[in-house]
C-alpha cells in the first residue's frame, strides 16, 4: 500500500510538472496538404526564435487529431493549416505569413 501512495504522489507531482511543459499552441495540417507543407519551416523557425513548442497534429490519418480539431475548430474554418491557441482561443485558418504565426502564438 505504501508505494501506491508513493506512486500516486509522485504521479501528481509528475501531472503538476507536465501542466507547465504542456504545449498550448497547436497545427493541425494533413500530411499531403501543400500548404500545410508550406508552413512546417515556418513553425520551426517560431519554436527556435520564440523558445516555444507547437504541437503538430496530423488529422487526415489520425482519427483522434481530427476529433481534437474539430472541438476547438468548431466550424470557423474547416481544413487545414488550422492553428489554435489554447491559452488565448486565437486561431488562424489557412497559410499565413511568418509576423501573424507570431503575433498569434504571442496572443496578439
Amino acid at each position: 500500500m505504501a508505494n501506491k501512495t508513493t506512486g500516486k504522489k509522485a504521479k501528481t507531482a509528475q501531472s503538476s510538472d507536465q501542466k507547465n511543459t504542456e504545449p498550448y499552441l497547436f497545427d493541425f495540417y494533413g500530411e499531403e496538404c501543400p500548404p500545410c507543407r508550406h508552413m512546417h519551416p515556418l513553425v520551426d523557425q517560431l519554436e527556435k526564435e520564440h523558445k516555444v513548442k507547437v504541437a503538430r497534429l496530423e488529422v487526415w490519418h489520425n482519427e483522434e487529431n481530427l476529433e481534437l480539431l474539430q472541438s476547438v475548430d468548431k466550424g470557423m474554418c474547416g481544413g487545414v493549416p488550422f492553428f489554435f491557441n489554447k491559452k488565448t482561443s486565437k486561431w488562424i485558418c489557412g497559410a499565413t505569413s511568418y509576423e501573424n504565426l507570431v503575433a498569434w502564438a504571442k496572443g496578439e
